[in-house]
């Protein structure tokens, strides 16, 4: 199984995770993420992440060897523009 592209580790997420903003940046075997949904609101940040797992589901365990995130709601995404 071939490693991930950036693009396609944001599809992925984009297809499991509603997200107002979603930027992935890696290189095939470690990833970078940031996420802002409204999913994310009243969620500490191990659930936010779990949420995020979810959302990749086996691809996870299969496909993707590291993921790094910022998980944010869109006030926090806000207050930070």
């Amino acid at each position: 199984m071939a490693d991930p592209t950036a693009a396609e580790v944001q599809q992925f997420i984009a297809e499991g995770l509603p997200c107002a903003h979603l930027e992935v940046e890696g290189d095939g075997q470690h990833f970078f993420a940031t996420i802002v949904s409204t999913e994310f609101e009243g969620k500490n940040r191990v659930a936010r992440h779990q949420r995020v797992y979810q959302a990749l589901g086996d691809r996870m365990r299969a496909q993707i060897h590291a993921l790094s995130m910022k998980t944010l709601t869109p006030a926090e995404w806000a207050e930070k523009a």
